[in-house]
């Protein structure tokens, strides 16, 4: 019981860790918006760079959470009980379909990012 606290813990530490990321790629997104408006208005060829350097940097940085908690949800879904409730194991198995989803969503978007020079594709992260 010791063990799963410590390791209950150091999850909830790394998921702390996570959120200030998250802060971080906010305040990037928003940055990077300026920069996309500079060149949007002023035809700013150093803003586009500045941009799309920010917008690769960002999912990036995302698809790497992502696998965080896909790894996550997996070991969750392998650390099932046959004694466990069906319920328990319906919602840990559609809580790794979703992780799984997400991390495949990030990989699409990450692909985009670095594959349309001019990023005129429209990509957002939720």
């Amino acid at each position: 019981m010791r063990d799963e606290l410590q390791s209950k813990l150091r999850e909830l530490s790394i998921e702390d860790m996570i959120w200030f990321i998250y802060i971080g790629i906010i305040f990037m997104s928003w940055y990077s918006n300026s920069k996309e408006r500079l060149y949007y208005k002023n035809k700013d060829e150093e803003a586009k760079k500045t941009y799309i350097k920010i917008t690769k940097g960002i999912f990036t940085i995302l698809v790497i959470v992502y696998s965080y908690f896909l790894y996550s949800s997996y070991k969750s879904l392998k650390s099932l009980k046959n004694s466990d409730s069906s319920k328990k194991k319906l919602l840990v198995t559609l809580s790794f379909i979703s992780s799984l989803l997400i991390f495949i969503s990030g990989l699409i978007y990450l692909y985009i990012a670095y594959n349309d020079d001019e990023l005129s594709v429209e990509i957002a992260f939720n």
